[in-house]
Order: C-alpha cells, then sequence, then structure tokens
C-alpha cells in the first residue's frame, strides 16, 4: 500500500489530499510575501526617489549661494585679511551647507583631469598643450558642476586642453 492511499481511520481524511492542500496554501503564501516584500522595496525607492527630485527646486536656489562661499574663499588676499574666528565660522557653515545638501542626494562633479563630456561638462574656454596625452581634458574647473542622484542640475563649467596649432 502506498502512502498516499493511506486515510485516517478516524476522520476518513486523504492524507495526500490533505499534503498537497498544504503545500499549495504555503507556496501561496510564501509568493504573497515575496510580492509584499518586492512591492515595499519598489515603494521605499520611489518614495526616496520622490524625495530627492521634490528638494530639486531648493536645492538649485542654494548652488549659488554656494558658488558665492566658493569665490570668497578663492580670493585668498581678503580671505586671509579677515579674522580667523570669523573666517572659520564661515568655513563650517559652509560645510553644513554643503552636508545638508549632500544628505539629500547632491553630489559633486569632479572633473580635474578628466575626458571633456559634454553631457555633464560645459567648455568655457580651452587651453593649447604640447602634451598629446592631456588633449581633450579637463585642465581647470571654473564653476563647480552638480548631480542630483542620476539628474545633471548644473553642468562644470571647464577649461579643456587642446593641441597647439602648427
Amino acid at each position: 500500500m502506498k502512502p498516499e492511499d493511506k486515510k485516517q481511520p478516524e476522520t476518513g481524511l486523504d492524507v495526500a489530499k490533505l499534503t498537497a492542500e498544504r503545500d499549495e496554501y504555503l507556496a501561496g503564501w510564501q509568493r504573497a510575501k515575496a510580492d509584499f516584500a518586492n512591492a515595499k522595496k519598489r515603494m521605499e525607492d520611489a518614495m526616496a526617489e520622490y524625495r530627492t527630485m521634490a528638494n530639486e527646486g531648493l536645492i538649485e536656489e542654494l548652488l549659488p549661494v554656494l558658488s558665492s562661499f566658493e569665490m570668497a574663499f578663492s580670493n585668498k588676499e581678503a580671505w586671509e585679511k579677515a579674522d580667523r574666528n570669523w573666517r572659520m565660522g564661515v568655513e563650517h557653515i559652509y560645510s553644513q551647507i554643503k552636508s545638508v545638501l549632500a544628505n539629500n542626494g547632491l553630489k559633486e562633479i569632479d572633473p580635474i583631469g578628466k575626458p571633456f563630456d559634454h553631457n555633464i561638462h560645459e567648455a568655457v574656454r580651452h587651453e593649447h598643450t604640447d602634451d598629446a596625452a592631456k588633449n581633450g581634458t579637463i585642465t581647470e574647473v571654473i564653476e563647480k558642476g552638480y548631480m542630483l542622484g542620476t539628474k545633471l542640475i548644473r553642468p562644470a563649467k571647464v577649461v579643456v586642453a587642446e593641441p597647439k596649432a602648427k
């Protein structure tokens, strides 16, 4: 006698049928659990993307503020004349703003020494070079560029090396 032919004598239930039904319910429950976990993950990802994009306008408005800080820091002569404690305070505020923006998905484009890419860089000037290896690479950043997640918010304004005309 096969195990699937066995019947429980006291109840008359078919064990094989009940086992198959149990396995079907278990498989359905496991699929539903996996579907729920996947849906939850997709929803969390969509919410994170939505939050990032909802902040896009505010972040774009803050980029000129970052540029103003950077211009102030780049004027070494005037910057060094300011009180040291005041400079440290301003530098701290700048780093706080950058930290908040980074926590909200803003990434700085760092193109120095990399090949020019018209998708994320804007060439504002060309610089002649004798070094053929530097041809088409970025030698200087005039204004930093930024990405928000995978979206370009502001292209980096750069100087690109090109060969000298002969």
